[in-house]
């Protein structure tokens, strides 16, 4: 079976948990869902699914090549339980380094900055992804073909490490003793997605928070201090396009505007923040997450139902194509994709409008 098709198989499990999940937060009387933000969390999620079934010839071409020319341990079986496990536990350890860098490089920013986005915090952000993590993300995890992994081995793993993330998407769950100092779980994650002072940028770990720990990006979730989520530059849009190419955009313009080429080069490889030397960064005062306000945009009830039919049949149209995806060509899943963001803009132009409101996020549920 193919890997789009297990995503398939276990969408309808997604779908039952977020219900779940908004049926406990209304219960408790902190309701962690807006219709606009989950709409657009789940699209992306679908464009970034549909898009990898279009990169995968690349990407794991890249892996199996490696694999079959370089391999140290070509001799490793994908038979042996010892092989799966210690790939698991490698595979995170790479997962680890590859989602720090994702925060602390630009190039590998304006990728990830995408599941970020969103200033909700729910399952629906879970599966909130980039559609440009092929451009460079391969990288991380050559390692892994390097040493002898079997590309079955590779695959199945990067799904596990994937699939235990979800759950971790939630602000229902508090701590969890001993479980919070081991794994990644809810407490831990929602430190991750904050974009509170003490917050940011920690807590990589996808699987494990152990490498956190390990290597000093650790940092526990504080009573005094509530998370705020989302992302300081925040986006103001759930147009699917913007999402997923404003950081680029924004970083190219910052490279026209840098002299000397290897200043241009650093502005990739640093912090999105990063200033060449020289060059003063623009003064602003503290940021203060409580005065930070949501994108809210208020439509009429009509919109709103409009929106979600459309989505419905994008959605339906999305698992088509994950379905199917090993009996298209390249260009009919192409057109399933083109089909697939057409209807996702025209989702979020129901859901905005000229004239917009924002609410503060204070009102966030904690």
């Amino acid at each position: 079976m193919e890997a789009a098709q297990i995503i398939v198989l276990v969408a309808p499990l997604f779908f039952l948990l977020i219900g779940v999940e908004y049926w406990v937060g209304r219960r408790r009387g902190r309701n962690a869902y807006r219709l606009n933000d989950a709409l657009s969390s789940i699209g992306l999620g679908m464009v970034s699914q549909l898009v990898g079934g279009l990169t995968k010839l690349f990407t794991l071409g890249i892996y199996v090549w490696v694999y079959e020319h370089w391999a140290l341990l070509p001799g490793l079986s994908k038979d042996s339980l010892m092989v799966w496990g210690l790939g698991l536990l490698i595979y995170d350890f790479l997962y680890y380094w590859h989602h720090r860098f994702g925060h602390t490089v630009a190039l590998f920013w304006a990728a990830h900055a995408v599941h970020h986005q969103s200033e909700d915090y729910n399952l629906s952000t879970a599966l909130r992804q980039t559609s440009s993590g092929w451009l460079a993300g391969w990288i991380f995890y050559l390692p892994m073909a390097l040493i002898g992994f079997p590309p079955l081995v590779f695959v199945v793993v990067a799904l596990i490490d994937l699939l235990y993330q979800y759950w971790v998407h939630t602000q229902q769950i508090g701590r969890l003793g001993w479980f919070d100092r081991w794994f990644c779980s809810p407490s831990n994650h929602r430190v991750h997605h904050a974009v509170n002072d003490p917050y940011l940028d920690r807590n990589y770990g996808g699987i494990l928070i152990l490498w956190d720990r390990l290597f000093g990006s650790f940092q526990e979730e504080l009573d005094e201090e509530p998370c705020v989520y989302g992302t300081r530059d925040a986006l103001q849009s759930w147009n699917p396009w913007v999402a997923n190419w404003h950081v680029y955009g924004f970083l190219l313009k910052k490279t026209a505007a840098t002299p000397g080429l290897i200043n241009k080069l650093r502005v990739w490889w640093e912090p999105a923040h990063w200033q060449p030397p020289g060059v003063a960064a623009a003064k602003s005062e503290a940021y203060d997450p409580r005065a930070q306000q949501r994108y809210d945009p208020q439509v009429s009830p009509l919109r709103r139902r409009l929106a979600s039919l459309l989505f419905v049949l994008v959605l339906g149209l999305t698992s088509w194509g994950l379905w199917q995806a090993h009996l298209l060509t390249w260009w009919q899943q192409a057109e399933v994709l083109a089909v697939v963001m057409v209807g996702l803009w025209a989702v979020s132009r129901l859901c905005s409008r000229a004239t917009q409101t924002v609410s503060s996020s204070q009102t966030k549920p904690a």
